[in-house]
Formats: structure tokens, sequence, C-alpha cells
């Protein structure tokens, strides 16, 4: 009896390697703190790295429209066209001058209060405030809000900013008091309306402080 022929084994087919985890780029602007969602997104989504990216308010949309971002913490105002956006939180406006600034003897400061002062209006300027009876800086406007705390830490000029740009730059030899009647600043939560992917849409819902297992509804 002849003895049937052993069929070669087959070889086993390659495994393919698993696909490199995705990225998730998140812009944001001077002063934005965005720890607390930064933890929850690495807790709900540990195989899906989160990036930060520093932006300015000048080039906050350009820098979404451009593709590199898949969302962003931005200043308002912003043109909305092609952007989905979520205000997220108002930030008092402040005064920052001088530590030894007669302007430090008040919890609080009027518009009225800063007549004569030398104000200051960095070129990545946030708010666009103009207070009637301020004099104009008689040198060029700093490129940035931190260049124009340096210049009222050598005691020349105020400069008036959202509060977390004031604690951004904080030094010894400045101090900031809030300005009443002053318009407040809105951060908010954008990203290209035609690439709301999963993945912006588990951030949307981590800073709306939804769970893991809540309803999008």
């Amino acid at each position: 009896m002849k003895k049937r022929a052993k069929t070669p084994a087959k070889t086993p087919e390659p495994i393919a390697p698993p696909p490199p985890p995705e990225r998730f780029v998140l812009g944001a602007i001077p002063g934005a703190t965005p720890g607390g969602w930064i933890d929850a997104w690495r807790e709900r989504m540990p195989l899906s790295p989160l990036e930060l990216e520093p932006i300015s308010v000048a080039d906050q949309r350009s820098r979404l429209l451009a593709g590199d971002l898949d969302a962003a913490l931005v200043r308002l105002p912003i043109e909305r066209d092609g952007l989905s956006v979520i205000p997220l939180y108002d930030e008092v406006t402040v005064v920052i001058c001088p530590s030894d600034s007669h302007l430090t003897a008040v919890d609080e400061l009027a518009p009225e209060d800063l007549a004569g002062e030398v104000l200051i209006v960095p070129r990545d300027d946030a708010l666009g405030i103009r207070v009637p009876g301020t004099v104009a800086p008689a040198f060029d406007a700093p490129e940035d809000t931190e260049q124009a705390v340096a210049v009222v830490a050598t005691g020349v000029g105020i400069v008036i900013a959202p509060m977390s740009l004031a604690r951004l730059h904080r030094r010894k030899d400045v101090a900031s008091r809030p300005l009443r009647e002053a318009p407040t600043s809105t951060v908010a939560l954008a990203w290209p309306t035609d690439r709301t992917t999963p993945a912006v849409e588990t951030f949307i819902g981590i800073v709306r402080g939804r769970t893991a297992n809540s309803s999008r509804m």
C-alpha cells in the first residue's frame, strides 16, 4: 500500500503591524489652560496621543484652516466661515502696571483712573480696548504681550489684557487690577466644520463635561 505524500505545510501569512496611534493636535492661544481637558483625554483615549501646539491670536484662524490642527482653543472674535465654534468661558480684563504704581492702591480700576497713563498696545493685542484720556507711547508697539509687560516693568506705561495673560507673564515688578466696565475676553473651542471627526467629537464631549458613557444628546 502506497504511502500518501505529505502536504507541505502552508507558510503562515505575515501579520501586518498595527497602525500607528492617531494623533490629536490641539492648538492653544497664550493664556489658555487646557490641562484638565488634556488629562481627561489621556485617560479616555490612551492610544491616541494629544499634542499641544501653541498658536497666536493673529494666526489662529489660518492655522485651523491649514489642516495641521484638529481643533484649537481660540480667543473670540474669530471669523466663523468654515469653522465650528463653542464658547467656553469669559476672562476678566485687567490693567497691568508697575508694582509701585499708584494704580495698585485700589482693588479694581475704572477707565477714568487711567487718565494720563501711557497705554501700551502690543501687536498681539487680544482686546482692542482704547481708553479715552490715556496717552500713546512714543515708541513702536512691542511685538507681543510678554514684551509689553517687560516695558511696564521698567516703570513705563500700562497694558490692558485678559487676566490669563497677566498670570502667564507674571513678574515681581508688575501688578494687575481688574478694569471695571471693560469687555470680557471669550475663549472658545474651534475646529474646521468639514473635519468634525470622531476624535473632535470626543474632545467636545470632554470640554462639555460629558463622561465616557454619557449620551451625546
